[in-house]
C-alpha cells in the first residue's frame, strides 16, 4: 500500500549526503564507540546546529522563542 504525500512528510524527510572517506570512517567509529546509529548521530548534530544558531524546532519551541523575544523587547523599551 503506497503512502500518501502527507503521510510521507509526517514520517520525515530523506536526503542523500556524501562524505569523504576519512569523515565517514570517523563517524562510523564514533557510532560504534557510542553504540549509536548514524541516524542518532545526525539527529544530535543537526539539533546542536539549530540550537547554536537559535533556530526553534517545532511550533512549541517557536512560540517560546517568540514570547521570550517579545519580553526582551518590552524590557528594553522600558529602560529607554
Amino acid at each position: 500500500m503506497a503512502a500518501t504525500k502527507a503521510e510521507k512528510e509526517e514520517q520525515g524527510r530523506r536526503k542523500l549526503v556524501e562524505f569523504d572517506a576519512d569523515t565517514w570512517a570517523a563517524l562510523d567509529a564514533l557510532a560504534r564507540d557510542r553504540s549509536a546509529s548514524f541516524q542518532e548521530l545526525a539527529d544530535e548534530a543537526f539539533r546542536d546546529l539549530l540550537h547554536k544558531h537559535q533556530r526553534p524546532v517545532g511550533l512549541r519551541a517557536a512560540l517560546k522563542a517568540s514570547v521570550k523575544s517579545e519580553t526582551g523587547k518590552r524590557q528594553t523599551d522600558r529602560r529607554e
